[in-house]
């Protein structure tokens, strides 16, 4: 490859109780950055499943869209999800948050029988088909799993054995792996980091990131 790899942002809202993680999120555009990548990011344009008080943890009666919630962590410069074409890119991320199974899926609710929205399998179904490389951090493996896991990709969400056997479900095979390292699952083009599905410091969160876009590059390149 003679250019660097672009990469998409796939995101799910604002905060880790009903949206993107935002650590996870900028640490992971953060690591794009600092590895000479270019960056878009997109959110679906629905509303979202729920809102939270982030500070309490309570359900909030209110209303809020993913995409406009999304674009505080974009800086305003996202896109619709339904504009992203995976032939325009080379890599593309799901951070984690629970947005990724509120609001790009309800495996919050329903666990293994759950849907994901379409906007999100399709972009899924076609990066795996055009090999485009899949990154995907914290709890987000699960959206990734449902829609992917009929090819037998492997992936991780750290060492969390209940949330590992559901993977395990879908067709999909779970790895453990430290929370600063990825699994890499190199035939299928797919990464994976733990996240603060085992981090207990933002430190680790970025070390994975890292670790993870790293291994997302070298794939890129093949």
């Amino acid at each position: 490859m003679n250019k660097m790899p672009r990469f998409a942002v796939v995101l799910s809202g604002c905060g880790r109780a009903d949206g993107s993680e935002i650590h996870e999120a900028v640490t992971a555009l953060l690591a794009i950055d600092r590895a000479g990548c270019t960056y878009q990011c997109f959110a679906p344009d629905k509303e979202q499943e729920v809102v939270i008080n982030n500070l309490t943890s309570e359900k909030m009666e209110e209303r809020r869209n993913v995409l406009v919630e999304s674009a505080r962590i974009a800086r305003g410069d996202i896109k619709n999800l339904r504009e992203l074409n995976p032939g325009e890119f080379d890599c593309i991320v799901f951070p984690g948050g629970l947005g990724a199974v509120l609001n790009w899926c309800d495996f919050a609710e329903k666990g293994i029988n759950c849907t994901v929205d379409s906007s999100v399998s399709r972009v899924l179904e076609e990066a795996y088909a055009r090999k485009v490389v899949i990154g995907a951090m914290c709890i987000a493996p699960v959206t990734v799993a449902k829609v992917l896991g009929k090819h037998g990709i492997t992936l991780t969400i750290g060492n969390d054995k209940n949330v590992a056997k559901t993977i395990e479900l879908t067709g999909a095979k779970h790895k453990d792996t430290p929370v600063a390292e990825a699994c890499i699952d190199a035939k299928n083009r797919i990464v994976s980091t733990p996240a603060y599905m085992l981090a207990g410091r933002i430190g680790e969160v970025a070390a994975g990131a890292e670790a993870m876009v790293k291994a997302m590059v070298a794939l890129a390149g093949r």
